[in-house]
């Protein structure tokens, strides 16, 4: 079940939804104050603009797949795939082909999937998921290549196992440490610890300084947005 994000993720998501954001915050204001029965409530409101329409999208990163034979009744093939969400509140995690037909090279590409959150979320951590795909034991394929929003894992033997890389950074903790650009170094008396060095964070991370514009509210639940204060501390950690 999708948790409450705080006041920090609420404003982020109205700000930055694609269907809301400022233009709705500016209509609202331009209204005259009335008793008009038609016009939704405040909390309605509020709650539509961190609200963004339905997702299904890549799952963040791809850990592992499995290819376990079942020969009990019908002989299948079950492929098996773990991997790690955004955030919290993902659903409905399936496996979806790719191949049609009988691919010369032998490989079944499958695609991992799911509901993503309807509303920006803060990093609080990654979040495991898991789901599977059967196919009959006659099937043509000699190996499963498996994608994630990030990079893909392949398996090679059938049946058989096979991992991907380590995690990048989550950013759970990354509120309230000092952004180092890459190519730059820490500020000086500045510990590992208390710094967050851009190498590290995840694919299409974004990061806005304090003087930066925004170009696009597109919405992304795959993207780690970092919002930096004046003194390059980072002030928010949203996957929007």
């Amino acid at each position: 079940m999708m948790k409450s994000t705080g006041a920090a993720a609420a404003f982020f998501a109205a700000a930055l939804s694609a269907g809301f954001g400022c233009t709705a915050l500016a209509q609202n204001a331009a209204q005259p104050r009335n008793n008009d029965a038609s016009a939704p409530p405040p909390a309605a409101a509020s709650q539509a603009a961190d609200e963004r329409p339905a997702v299904r999208a890549p799952v963040l990163k791809v850990l592992s797949v499995e290819v376990i034979r079942s020969t009990h009744g019908t002989p299948l093939d079950i492929v098996r795939v773990r991997g790690l969400t955004s955030s919290q509140g993902w659903e409905e995690a399936e496996l979806v082909p790719l191949t049609r037909g009988t691919p010369k090279d032998g490989m079944l590409e499958l695609m991992f999937v799911a509901q993503a959150p309807a509303q920006a979320m803060e990093a609080t951590g990654f979040e495991p998921i898991e789901a599977i795909f059967p196919i009959e034991s006659s099937h043509p394929f000699k190996g499963v290549n498996v994608h994630g929003a990030t990079e893909s894992v392949t398996l090679t033997q059938l049946p058989g196992y096979a991992e991907g890389k380590g995690s990048a950074e989550d950013c759970s903790k990354c509120v309230g440490k000092v952004f180092v650009a890459k190519g730059t170094v820490a500020p000086a008396g500045k510990s590992a610890a208390e710094v967050v060095k851009e190498e590290q964070l995840p694919p299409q991370s974004r990061v806005i300084k304090h003087s930066d514009g925004i170009a696009s509210a597109e919405s992304n639940p795959n993207r780690l947005t970092l919002v930096l204060s004046r003194d390059g501390t980072i002030s928010s950690a949203i996957w929007d």
